[in-house]
């Protein structure tokens, strides 16, 4: 058995045309399987973090997502039953979603947690790192 740390996937990886929401499942399956590290635990379903905030607006609870994921299926098939119980997102909607998601932390209400996780990385000198996606594709290895 390997004692490397599991990682969610990378908030830019999309799931019919959909950022972050493949990691939130990830992190989600992982958790459940007990290979979640810790440092995780607590922005999980946060409806202040990136999960409550994409849980409003696929218009789902988080726990009920939870209990879908905990079924089994593939990221497709839960993303599906989002739009069946909650709202079914057009073009439109993944853009405004996909903006968010991929800007979260540069200059908004999360730029003191990006600030904070810099500064415990000791990355404050990193420019090229602006949102929290960066800095989770940073600490997670995706991203040098």
């Amino acid at each position: 058995m390997s004692n490397q740390t599991k990682y969610p996937k990378s908030p830019h990886e999309e799931v019919g045309g959909m950022k972050y929401f493949a990691r939130m499942l990830d992190e989600i399956r992982l958790y459940a399987g007990g290979e979640l590290p810790e440092d995780y635990h607590a922005n999980l379903g946060k409806q202040q973090a990136a999960d409550g905030t994409c849980c409003n607006f696929l218009r789902v609870s988080y726990d009920d997502l939870r209990d879908r994921v905990l079924e089994g299926g593939t990221d497709q098939e839960i993303l599906d039953w989002c739009y069946t119980n909650g709202r079914r997102l057009n073009p439109g909607d993944l853009l405004v979603w996909n903006g968010f998601a991929s800007k979260l932390g540069w200059n908004d209400f999360a730029s003191a947690n990006l600030k904070a996780a810099k500064e415990r990385l000791g990355i404050t000198d990193r420019a090229d790192l602006n949102t929290i996606a960066d800095v989770m594709d940073f600490e997670e290895g995706r991203r040098k």
